[in-house]
């Protein structure tokens, strides 16, 4: 009998390369597959944005404004604010120091960022070798804010009511020893010559709930912070520590008003990440800021709250850390002041 042959028998060996090829191809693709999910998990992590104080003060605040709109400009990742208080920030700013340097882990840190090294001595942390900057996000003047029963509707009216009882200590609450909040209102009293006792709290929200419960007489904050107990008449606005006076506080003078030209305290925020980490991952991270910042309800928001808003990138808050450092550091050094606890 004679075999017929298939007019297709001449491919078979060329299908048999396929096959092979199609064997090997599943097979690296499975050896592959493991690390598609370690690639996306990496992406799927949260953003988490370190506050070295408690709830309720500035940090705090702008933190919880930028949060959403930060969420969806990164297409729905989670973004936490984690509050990680005490020691004067050290705590929170020490821990971001030891982070994983990949991007997604923050410090959203302020004035006390400079401060810090100027005022203390033995930091966990090296401030100038251990963060680079992503970008300053705002900006904002002191508030002195007191309590209804402190005598005087403005700063002035205050001082001049201290110096007609000398025998009576009026205080100031500040977020602790070394802060904006404490060496501003030293440098009014050397101004001044009224003298005012200060008593450190752990935060702007201990701060401002000390000020209400009458345990401190005043404080100086962002308006962000003092709003809600402003409006509610539970504090009572002295003098606003910035160039002008504030849109929703037209009647409250500015301190140079008051009787001091030139002087002004700005406290100011910034998001840090741990030094090492990629140039491309700072540069991705500062456009978010920027673009999350530049968006119209967000402004608003920061707006309403006080807050002037800055979005510079990194090199430029980097730089800025280094100005303020060297201000206050020679301020410290030339009146003596003792800030270790």
């Amino acid at each position: 009998m004679t075999t017929l042959k298939h007019p297709n028998n001449r491919f078979r060996p060329a299908r048999k390369r396929l096959a092979v090829l199609g064997v090997l191809g599943a097979t690296l693709a499975g050896a592959l597959l493991p690390m598609a999910p370690v690639a996306h998990a990496a992406d799927e992590r949260p953003l988490i944005l370190v506050v070295p104080y408690p709830p309720g003060g500035s940090t705090d605040i702008l933190a919880r404004i930028l949060q959403p709109k930060l969420s969806e400009r990164m297409h729905g990742r989670s973004v936490i604010v984690e509050n990680r208080a005490g020691a004067a920030s050290q705590i929170a700013t020490a821990f971001v120091a030891r982070a994983a340097p990949d991007g997604n882990t923050l410090l959203v840190s302020f004035d006390n960022h400079a401060l810090n090294p100027a005022a203390k001595s033995n930091l966990p942390y090296d401030t100038f070798k251990d963060f680079v900057g992503i970008c300053q996000t705002v900006r904002f003047p002191l508030v002195i804010g007191a309590n209804p029963s402190v005598p005087g509707d403005t700063l002035s009216a205050f001082f001049d009511a201290v110096r007609k009882n000398p025998r009576k200590q009026y205080n100031f609450a500040s977020t602790g020893v070394g802060s904006l909040n404490h060496l501003a209102p030293e440098q009014l009293k050397r101004l001044s010559g009224v003298d005012l006792l200060h008593v450190p709290y752990g935060g702007g929200g201990p701060a401002v709930q000390a000020v209400v419960g009458g345990q401190a007489d005043m404080t100086w904050l962002s308006y962000a912070a003092l709003r809600g107990q402003i409006q509610a008449g539970k504090i009572k606005p002295l003098a606003v520590a910035g160039e002008k006076r504030l849109p929703d506080l037209p009647n409250v003078p500015t301190v140079a008003e008051s009787g001091y030209p030139g002087f002004e305290a700005y406290s100011w925020s910034g998001m840090f990440a741990p030094a090492g980490t990629p140039a491309a991952t700072v540069k991705a991270l500062t456009a978010d800021f920027q673009a999350v910042l530049a968006d119209p309800e967000v402004r608003r928001k920061l707006t309403e709250a006080g807050f002037e808003i800055v979005a510079s990138d990194g090199p430029a808050l980097d730089a800025y850390v280094k100005r303020e450092y060297q201000r206050w550091d020679q301020f410290i050094k030339t009146n003596h002041i003792n800030l270790e606890n």
